[in-house]
């Protein structure tokens, strides 16, 4: 528990290139599989949802009938709007922490990497390069924005419009089709599903794939789960036994 409050998920915060414990990446992946869950629901309500709000205390009978003969009856009826601040932060902090997992440094800002450590603490480690790990998050992180955009229409459009000098996007309607954030929401669930229960890294195999036709450059696999201190007590007592000899 001590070394995971030093290191936190680095097998040592000074090599190059960094190891992380896989057993606390997939506990973090479990953690924030609560964000694309919200978000999918939001976005499912928003979408799919009413539009229209009756207020049941106004509905009142007008004594007349259409016709085929129904009753007709008059009520209030609200056009349906939403607030989208709370899932705007939501969004923001997930961004966060796509982010912040990318470098040992930033990495000491994120709640989740710090509390996913000490529950991996009591299990050995399973050792995994970074660099796959953060081509995994950019892709969250490019999901993150797109949904960003989606629900922030009027303000990135102001500042697309203010940069162009002229009207690129309208600041008055959506212009990002609905299926796009949904599509990608729900990848984003199921790739984090399979992080966290199945230990399955989709972003990591993407990689692997751009590594092998040479677009990408990879790192040594072959060390992931090498244990050096008992390769190094190993030694000592090797030593020891010599020098008794």
């Amino acid at each position: 528990m001590l070394n995971a409050l030093k290191n936190l998920w680095f097998r040592d915060t000074a090599e190059n290139p960094p190891y992380i414990n896989d057993i606390a990446v997939r506990i973090r992946a479990g953690m924030l599989l609560a964000v694309p869950l919200f978000m999918a629901l939001t976005l499912w309500d928003a979408i799919f949802g009413p539009n229209w709000v009756v207020d049941g205390n106004t509905i009142v009978d007008t004594y007349e009938t259409d016709w085929d003969g129904h009753t007709i009856y008059a009520a209030q009826v609200i056009k349906r709007t939403w607030d989208y601040t709370v899932q705007t932060g939501v969004l923001f902090y997930a961004l966060f922490e796509m982010l912040a997992g990318m470098s040992r440094y930033t990495a000491r800002l994120s709640p989740t990497i710090l509390i996913a450590s000490l529950l991996a603490s009591r299990q050995a480690p399973v050792w995994k390069p970074l660099l796959p790990k953060r081509f995994a998050w950019s892709i969250g992180a490019s999901f993150i924005v797109v949904c960003l955009v989606f629900f922030n229409p009027e303000i990135v459009a102001g500042w697309v419009n203010a940069l162009a000098g002229r009207e690129v996007l309208s600041e008055t309607e959506n212009y990002m089709p609905y299926w796009i954030p949904l599509t990608l929401v729900w990848v984003c669930l199921g790739f984090m599903w399979l992080e966290a229960i199945l230990g399955f890294c989709v972003g990591c195999k993407v990689h692997a794939l751009l590594v092998r036709v040479g677009v990408l450059k990879d790192v040594c696999e072959a060390c992931n789960n090498i244990d050096w201190d008992e390769i190094e007590r190993r030694r000592q007592t090797r030593k020891v036994g010599e020098a008794g000899a």
